[in-house]
């Protein structure tokens, strides 16, 4: 099908880039230490063309999947583009996995090899041992010293595992020009990347060189993104909201990529007037942590055009955010298996908060009602997808054809599982995650609706609510809350805010006062610890 990636791959655009804007900056990276590193598009290729190599040297064939733990850096871009480059691909393991987490990503995809920070370094060793996974063996980046300067006793028990490398080393010893040029085409896959499973098993979402260019070319739509731009991100690197809305788009543009390796709120902002970033990317944890800091007398002497942002603050949160900052921001809305942010603010005309916007250019969405019609204007049911699988939606659930199945109607339309409604002018706004609706003898309870009562409340900092087992109603709320600092707060004064405001269905039946809540790396809270 002919459509506006062709046949490119990412190949293909890094040779554009190194011939179009070889001697232009593409990363600025400042590491959690506070070191900051540059490369020019030319430098990073051939960083890249050695990464590959080096995969090549190790056996690694097209179609190969390779497991990647790392924080974001410029490591970990190396690593997915090198293997795109030879056809290989990547596997993105979320930067907080324990062994059981890692254990089911290397099995479900057979990765063959992984490439990890120096502290995953003896998790994954310890799962090579056991000689179910990685058979080709370790390659340890980031790594002071290389592996030679590590303990002898950690090396051995490294050892033990299989073969150990060290990334940095093995790949500055390698060629700047790539050795082999293996047959790519767009619909080859490049990467899979696995849902947060926030509330289930995660899900190998499978996304191909066409997915990757796509996501470059909306994201430039989108923000109007141009090679002068500066886009500032601190989200991680496994996840889509730093690959598909920021990486691929300042590639596209030929832009300038400012990487923060850690989120700090008491300096994010002062980061932002500093690299003049043009465009960065927020989320409801980071607004709020950002409005609690003192006020800096330059805060709004900044070049920011847009703060691209992903659901879901109060009114009273946003105006407070752009009165302070000086900055309005895009709502958006979509996920790794819709790729792009299928519904967005436009990036020129008006805008109606709290609405994530209109679908954008090459979707349709459609809200699909529980009797299997299609919802009439303003009543709530499912936000459904129609775009080209492997295009510009995702191409399958790896090695799952029953999910993928269940993932997708009959006439081609990805399921999102989450709600929504839309105006008689085309706006859509979202209700809530599928997975946060409470069934109570009867009555949906959306945990969104409570949670937002509840961070009404002056002495509450942070909420979450599930849904937990009752023998009579199904399921009775059960609310867990983060108090602000210092303050008094009793169950009784939690339920009866609750009690003012929701019906009697709604009020949480248990409350638990925690002292900070378990994240995924991409800062939303991981219900399914709490439950």
């Amino acid at each position: 099908m002919a459509d506006i990636v062709g046949d490119d791959t990412l190949r293909i655009l890094w040779e554009r880039l190194r011939a179009g804007r070889g001697d232009a900056t593409f990363l600025e990276f400042q590491s959690r230490e506070g070191a900051v590193s540059c490369y020019t598009y030319r430098a990073f290729d051939d960083e890249i063309n050695r990464t590959a190599n080096l995969f090549l040297s190790l056996g690694v064939q097209a179609g190969e999947r390779v497991a990647v733990q790392m924080h974001t850096c410029p490591e970990f871009m190396l690593c997915l583009f090198g293997l795109a480059k030879i056809g290989a691909v990547a596997v993105p393991m979320n930067e907080q996995y324990k062994a059981e987490e890692a254990a089911f990503v290397l099995e479900r995809t057979g990765a063959t090899c992984a490439v990890v920070e120096a502290e995953f370094a003896e998790l994954y060793a310890t799962l090579a041992a056991t000689e179910r996974y990685l058979p080709k063996g370790l390659l340890i980046a980031r790594a002071p010293e290389g592996v030679d300067g590590w303990p002898p006793a950690a090396l051995e028990r490294l050892r033990q595992g299989g073969a150990v490398r060290c990334f940095d080393g093995e790949r500055a010893a390698q060629p700047s020009l790539l050795t082999e040029l293996r047959p790519l085409s767009s619909n080859d896959p490049v990467e899979i990347i696995f849902t947060s499973g926030t509330t289930a098993a995660p899900k190998g979402v499978v996304l191909t060189h066409a997915n990757l260019l796509y996501s470059g070319v909306y994201g430039c739509w989108e923000t109007s993104l141009t090679a002068s731009d500066r886009l500032l991100t601190t989200m991680p690197a496994c996840h889509s909201n730093f690959q598909l809305a920021a990486l691929t788009p300042v590639l596209v543009a030929g832009a300038t990529l400012i990487v923060v390796e850690k989120y700090s709120a008491s300096r994010f902002w002062q980061q932002v007037v500093s690299y003049r970033a043009t465009v960065t990317q927020c989320v409801a944890m980071m607004l709020r942590t950002l409005l609690m800091q003192p006020v800096a007398v330059n805060e709004r002497n900044h070049c920011l055009r847009e703060v691209l942002y992903f659901l879901s603050v109060t009114d009273e949160e946003k105006e407070a955010f752009e009165e302070r900052f000086d900055v309005r921001l895009m709502n958006t809305y979509g996920s790794t298996e819709s790729v792009c942010w299928v519904l967005t603010d436009p990036p020129v005309g008006p805008r109606r908060w709290p609405s994530v916007g209109r679908p954008g250019f090459g979707y349709e969405v459609r809200i699909m009602g529980d009797d299997g019609t299609e919802a009439p204007v303003g009543e709530a049911g499912e936000i459904q997808v129609k775009g080209v699988r492997g295009r510009t939606i995702m191409a399958e659930y790896f090695n799952d054809p029953e999910a993928t199945a269940r993932t997708f109607t009959e006439d081609g339309w990805l399921r999102t599982g989450d709600r929504g409604y839309r105006d008689a002018d085309g706006w859509f706004f979202f209700v809530d995650r599928k997975a946060n609706m409470i069934k109570r003898a009867g009555e949906n309870i959306s945990t969104t609706e409570i949670e937002n009562v509840l961070m009404e409340h002056p002495a509450i900092d942070e909420a979450a609510v599930i849904g937990v087992d009752d023998p009579i109603r199904d399921q009775a709320v059960k609310a867990f809350v983060l108090p602000v600092a210092g303050a008094s707060l009793g169950v009784e004064d939690v339920r009866g805010w609750c009690a003012d405001r929701l019906a009697d269905f709604k009020v949480p039946s248990f409350v638990e006062f925690v002292e900070k809540f378990p994240r995924t790396c991409s800062l939303k809270i991981e219900k399914k610890l709490l439950r």
